[in-house]
């Protein structure tokens, strides 16, 4: 492993907030559930992992600052220290450890409690909360609207049944909590997001909670009137299209559109109105139109200037 702050990418006198800040987002990238049988970046996450271990020890971290251990915490060459008229065990040494040598500085006791293990800190005990995943999700505009039940494959092999409250549009994400990955030393799992994509729908536009539908009616419906069945996303209703109605001419079905949230209220359906004209006009319809455009002429570009 290389210098544990150039692992982490974090300068040498970086505070212990923004190791930790450093590492997390790293284990995050480098975890290797989120890496499946990549070996060079299980050993990123492995390097990642032990620099921490090191550098969030402030007593491995300050030795490792001194020079006295290394990179993997092993101590770097102490030095036999017989002092004059000194001897193992003697002046020269440091009572109860009775080896007879001491580091430059007079760390005997910290360097064998490191060597055999009696360290005071515990590197290898980090509390650490799982990645969290993010999934993308398509649904179909009515399953959306009226709320559905979605099968999810997690990251780890589950299959999670998730609610889709009605009124789910594209853009809204969703958060499971404790459905991410698995977290370290007891730490809690993440989180899982669910990102929603509504597919559009041939039919019905939305608008907020307003469902927004284009009614194609004959000439003759537009110039008498007419009852028609009109999809909603509840399934047809009866509509009364007035006399004399033009082309954009909205009709609204109160509370026929989308449910804000649970238990929240419905917004509406507006019905814009397009008037289509037959595939073939036929010498008697061409008549009519005739004669009332002689008997009832109308002017309708006033706005534009052009009558």
């Amino acid at each position: 492993m290389a210098d544990p702050y150039k692992v982490l990418g974090v300068a040498r006198g970086a505070s212990d907030e923004d190791i930790k800040r450093a590492y997390r987002k790293l284990a995050k990238k480098l975890h290797p559930d989120l890496n499946p049988g990549d070996k060079k970046i299980e050993a990123q996450f492995k390097d990642t992992t032990a620099a921490y271990d090191l550098l969030s020890d402030a007593e491995k971290r300050r030795k490792y600052d001194r020079g006295e251990i290394d990179e993997h915490g092993q101590p770097r060459g102490p030095r036999f220290n017989h002092r004059p008229g000194g001897s193992a065990g003697g002046a020269g040494a440091r009572r109860g450890r009775g080896f007879g040598f001491e580091s430059e500085e007079g760390f005997s006791d910290d360097l064998f409690g490191d060597f055999f293990g009696f360290g005071k800190g515990d590197g290898g005990n980090i509390k650490l909360k799982g990645a969290d995943v993010s999934y993308q999700v398509r649904v179909p505009f009515l399953e959306a609207v009226l709320g559905t039940k979605q099968r999810l494959n997690l990251a780890d092999g589950k299959t999670l049944e998730v609610q889709l409250p009605p009124g789910t549009d594209s853009g809204q994400t969703l958060r499971l909590k404790g459905q991410g990955l698995p977290g370290r030393g007891g730490a809690p799992a993440g989180d899982a997001f669910i990102e929603i994509t509504v597919e559009p729908h041939p039919i019905f536009s939305r608008d907020g909670n307003d469902v927004l539908v284009e009614l194609p009616i004959t000439l003759y419906e537009a110039v008498l009137g007419a009852s028609i069945n009109v999809p909603t996303i509840d399934g047809r209703v009866a509509l009364k299209v007035p006399a004399g109605s033009n082309s954009g001419t909205q009709l609204r079905l109160r509370g026929r559109g989308i449910q804000a949230g649970k238990g929240g209220e419905r917004g509406d359906q507006y019905v814009r109105l397009v008037v289509v004209l037959p595939k073939h006009v036929d010498a008697d319809l061409t008549t009519a139109i005739e004669r009332a455009a002689e008997r009832h002429p109308y002017k309708v570009r006033g706005k534009l200037g052009t009558d």
